[in-house]
């Protein structure tokens, strides 16, 4: 559309004033002179239509700005060419008078080229926004600043050549008039003046604005890359541009993302690493639970991506929470290294000394973790890891330990925590009991609900009921609790 309305403008133009700069063009009828242009500028139009996809579209990225420029300079030049021939060889006029139609339509060209390579390049961008681009080192490139300074200079010889022809032919024509027409000639080349200046005004104006918009998106495109990596989303991208510095702004900016997601995604392997080394350090003190840490994270991760859309969750649980949660719950019983072995291990029932000492193990698990953010500095899986710790044996009704927290004053961590390790108490073998059913595991929770566990928590464990089941047979760590968790 762009395009064609430059088109359009031209026959307008050049219909309307050529005859003002040319004598000969004046002598011809203007509708003559109309469909002359229109024929001429029609042709070159479909022309480039035809001939776009091949020599602009097809070519790479990098060029195709470039390439758009030139063809479309090209076709406004090949229209004044042939309107040349056509009146010199039609109408017998001079070469001089054909080379000021040449000139005129190459201005004009040159500002509707100027307009359609920078639409080209905002298509080009608006193409690459949609797909990650490879890091671009050490390419060559014509600098922006060489680019403003050329665009301004050819602006200012094209104007500044058009009104040297039509003051060239001024002067012919106040010398053939005389000196008794001078005021009335001040005033008629005062309105060519006006008139080529607001039409020069016209074009620069929307160079201009096309300029600005291109700059607008290169510039948006970078900021809105770096303000994702700056709010935490290592999946962004800047769109690379397909030439200049900010292509290679680009470039670098993506580089500097892979970096980061690599390191992130580094440090994140180690901290799991740790999470998992520390929780097997607690599982050594009580074997019977090799697949438990296993088997509790997954369940967590299942009650917050269940709930991180519900009314009073949504605040709390999103992506990155979850993920931290899913994290941080093998750390829960981090605390049982120091609970003494008599107590820890014990086959039967704990006396109330011994269960004293065993609650013991939320305050051991806090305190460990706290330690451990000293050193690390505060990060959300260890918050989240020191909450669960501290947290998970707290009840819904206060009667839990180790603060007897009550209701939302209890942490979701420590909450989603609560369901998911008794749950996998009930179902699991230990020196104490045998693995129960599922369904009865599923009826326990159930008879929680509202005293054990907060009742949103519990609606959601029955929803995920059946995916609590396949993650508990896929992590069993006997025959015997896969054969009861069928039942």
């Amino acid at each position: 559309m762009r395009i064609r309305l430059h088109y359009l403008f031209s026959v307008l133009i050049l219909t309307s004033y050529g005859g003002r700069v040319c004598p000969y063009l004046e002598s011809l009828d203007i509708w003559h002179w109309l469909v002359q242009l229109s024929i001429v500028f029609g042709l070159a139009f479909g022309l480039r239509c035809l001939l776009l996809e091949r020599l602009v579209l097809s070519a790479p990225y990098e060029d195709q700005t470039r390439r758009q420029f030139f063809f479309d300079l090209a076709a406004f030049v090949a229209v004044g060419l042939a309107t040349l021939i056509y009146n010199v060889i039609m109408h017998h006029f001079p070469a001089g008078s054909g080379v000021k139609v040449v000139l005129g339509t190459t201005t004009l060209g040159l500002f509707a080229a100027l307009d359609a390579s920078m639409e080209r390049e905002r298509a080009i961008l608006r193409q690459l926004s949609r797909v990650p681009q490879a890091p671009i080192s050490g390419q060559r490139y014509f600098p922006l600043t060489h680019k403003m300074a050329m665009g301004a200079i050819l602006c200012v010889v094209s104007v500044t050549a058009v009104i040297f022809l039509v003051m060239a032919k001024d002067i012919d024509w106040l010398i053939d008039r005389g000196a008794a027409v001078t005021r009335e000639a001040k005033l008629s080349i005062l309105k060519e003046l006006g008139f080529i200046m607001a039409v020069y005004l016209a074009e620069i104006v929307n160079v201009v604005l096309a300029y600005s918009k291109n700059l607008k998106l290169l510039l948006g495109n970078e900021n809105s890359a770096l303000e994702a990596v700056a709010n935490g989303d290592l999946q962004a991208f800047a769109a690379v541009a397909p030439t200049g510095e900010f292509s290679v702004m680009a470039g670098y900016t993506n580089h500097m993302i892979e970096v980061l997601r690599l390191r992130t995604d580094e440090l994140e392997r180690t901290q799991e690493a740790t999470i998992e080394s520390l929780a097997t350090l607690a599982e050594y003190r009580d074997p019977e639970t090799g697949g438990h840490i296993k088997r509790t994270k997954n369940y967590v991760r299942l009650l917050g991506e269940k709930l991180k859309d519900h009314p009073r969750f949504r605040d709390v649980l999103d992506d990155k929470a979850v993920k931290s949660l899913y994290r941080s719950a093998p750390l829960h019983d981090i605390g049982k290294v120091g609970v003494q072995d008599h107590i820890l291990l014990k086959p039967g029932k704990l006396s109330d000394e011994e269960f004293e000492e065993m609650k013991k193990h939320t305050t051991y698990g806090r305190d460990t973790l706290r330690v451990a953010s000293k050193s690390l500095g505060d990060s959300s899986f260890l918050r989240y890891a020191t909450e669960i710790a501290y947290t998970h044996q707290e009840k819904w009704d206060g009667s839990g330990y180790p603060q007897g927290l009550r209701g939302e004053d209890i942490p979701v961590s420590g909450r989603l925590m609560a369901v998911a390790d008794v749950y996998d108490a009930l179902i699991s073998r230990r020196v104490y009991k045998p693995p129960f059913p599922h369904s009865q595991a599923v009826g326990i929770i159930t008879q929680g609900k509202g005293a054990h566990f907060d009742p949103d928590i519990v609606e959601a464990f029955l929803e995920l009921a059946e995916k609590f089941r396949e993650v508990a047979l896929t992590f069993a760590d006997f025959d015997e609790e896969r054969e009861t968790l069928k039942l």
